[in-house]
């Protein structure tokens, strides 16, 4: 039955790929900056817009690029690549939980790298696969799916070459492959990262001294290996300016001062983000520390890895919540454990199943919220898929509860995974397909295609919709004040241009004579004190200065 569930829940990760347009902002980039590579013949120089982007490294443009290189140009070809990355990260649950609850290397039983309790590894990676945060992610946003995928397995082979010393070699020059690879995927920070975590193990575990046989010689000539060729193209053609300021700017200031992020976030902030991404795993958090001394050494590697994460972006001035994602297939490998020793050990049972019992009470409210705030309490908001999903939720919410007060420990953690499992399965098939009535740029796109000339304008006042130049194939200009865009808008050239419509209110005054709305969308970008509130949705409107008499 676990086998099962875990199969089926990765499944839902490469269904109905296209089934919904680009989700702006973050997945237009990775859409479009390959496509624009490849139109262009340069895989030196990212491009978005058709303006130069080298506020990321490249790694991730180039796979998307492979990829669309062998199946062809097309969203879905996109988060294919974003499905593969993270059924890599599940894969590494499955093995951080196995080398976590293996038998003694001096068990006569121990046969091969994944042997042990192999059903901590099963849970670990059910419950990551399942949990809907990851489904969600894996779905738009690759460069911090892929970042993660590599820092697991950067965990992978480090706690491989702790588990298995007579291979340590081995493990350590794939390690810093997967570092090399990070580097050139997100920047430094996959380096400091595992650095800051495995300097934390070595001394929690008093072995300091072993920093010396971590091959950090070789481990460097590796990484640069893997990292440099790209920067030194990059400064061949530039020079330094982009490097420096991707370091500088993207790296060390965002964490310093914050650059880009709107709003002061606390010390704290983390806490719910950790309980929140690897959902229902982290629920099992708990349970995990109530063995603490039981922990094996891979568990106090997997500890020692989420508050290194955690805490060094909790010291930092700039926060958002994906930062520490990488830590999510720690969090599944504990979770894993846990319930291997709820299973196995009646001092543990107690935890798990009161955790099971909690976790089912948290999933049956998220279930009745759906309802009232989609389904029930108006039209407004109304998603007709809302009550299938809550329905499920509540539904399997109140039967885990039931089975964890019952005491039923297995029977209580398959029934919360198979809620959860049809609950993405709900939301892939059903919710997102209806979603797209929410997303205005295809529709857009599609009037600007039957209207466009060639010298036409294409111009967004203030709103952040990258995805309308993969859908046109064509520049277009972004304008955040109002004289120059007012000065477009008056000019003799053509111009159809997207904006809020409180912003065309605003505007009309100086445009609102010499333009027109051709089209209007709601749109479902709002914060959730206005889905209580029941505001009407905001709509954005696509105008233009040649009107029909």
């Amino acid at each position: 039955m676990l086998l099962a569930l875990l199969l089926l829940s990765a499944a839902v990760y490469f269904v109905a790929l296209g089934n919904s347009a680009i989700w702006d902002a973050n997945e237009a980039f990775y859409v479009e900056t390959p496509r624009e590579m490849l139109e262009a013949n340069d895989l030196v120089n990212p491009s978005f817009n058709y303006l130069p982007r080298f506020n990321k490294p490249v790694l991730s443009y180039w796979i998307v690029a492979a990829l669309y290189k062998v199946f062809g140009v097309s969203v879905a070809v996109q988060r294919l690549g974003i499905a593969l990355g993270a059924l890599l990260i599940i894969a590494c649950a499955y093995v951080l939980a196995s080398l976590a609850g293996e038998r003694d290397r001096a068990s006569p039983e121990r046969s091969s790298i994944l042997d042990g309790r192999s059903s901590a590894g099963l849970w670990a990676a059910a419950m990551l696969a399942a949990a809907p945060r990851l489904v969600m992610f894996a779905r738009r946003i690759f460069i911090d799916i892929w970042i993660t995928a590599f820092l697991s397995l950067t965990l992978v082979f480090f706690a491989l070459s702790e588990r298995y010393p007579e291979r340590r070699r081995t493990f350590l020059v794939l390690m810093y492959v997967s570092v090399g690879c990070g580097v050139l995927t997100k920047g430094p920070v996959a380096i400091a990262l595992p650095a800051l975590a495995f300097a934390l193990y070595l001394l929690v575990t008093r072995e300091l001294r072993r920093v010396t046989r971590m091959l950090i010689p070789l481990g460097a000539v590796i990484i640069a290996a893997i990292a440099v060729p790209w920067y030194a193209a990059l400064y061949h053609e530039h020079g330094s300016a982009y490097i420096t300021s991707f370091l500088v700017g993207e790296n060390l200031e965002r964490y310093t001062q914050g650059l880009g992020v709107q709003q002061h976030r606390g010390p704290w902030f983390y806490l719910p983000v950790v309980l929140s991404d690897s959902f229902p795993a982290s629920a099992l958090l708990f349970a995990a520390a109530a063995a603490w001394k039981q922990r094996t050494r891979v568990e106090t590697l997997l500890w020692c890895w989420i508050a290194a994460i955690v805490g060094f972006f909790s010291l930092s001035a700039g926060k958002q919540d994906l930062y520490i994602f990488p830590i999510v297939a720690a969090v599944a490998a504990l979770a894993g454990m846990a319930i291997e020793r709820g299973l196995t050990l009646p001092s543990m049972q107690n935890w798990v199943t009161r955790t099971l019992a909690a976790t089912g009470a948290l999933l049956a409210l998220a279930g009745g919220g759906v309802l009232f705030l989609f389904n029930t309490a108006g039209r407004v908001y109304a998603l007709d898929a809302a009550l299938t999903i809550g329905a499920i939720g509540l539904a399997g919410g109140v039967a885990t509860l039931f089975l964890g007060l019952s005491r039923r420990t297995v029977a209580a953690a398959l029934v919360l995974l198979a809620a959860i499992v049809a609950v993405d399965w709900a939301f892939v098939v059903r919710v997102l397909p209806e979603f797209e009535r929410y997303k205005p740029v295809p529709v857009f796109s599609r009037v600007l295609q039957q209207r466009l000339a060639p010298g036409d304008l294409v111009a967004h006042y203030q709103v952040a919709l990258p995805s309308m130049v993969f859908y046109l194939r064509r520049h277009v200009d972004q304008y955040f004040d109002a004289p120059p865009f007012v000065s477009a808008m008056t000019s003799r050239k053509t111009v159809y241009a997207v904006l809020s419509a409180d912003d065309y209110t605003s505007l009309a005054p100086a445009i609102g004579g010499r333009t027109c709305v051709i089209d209007r969308r709601a749109t479902f970008e709002v914060k959730l004190r206005q889905v209580l509130k029941r505001q009407p949705l905001p709509e954005l409107l696509l105008i233009s200065n040649r009107c029909p008499p």
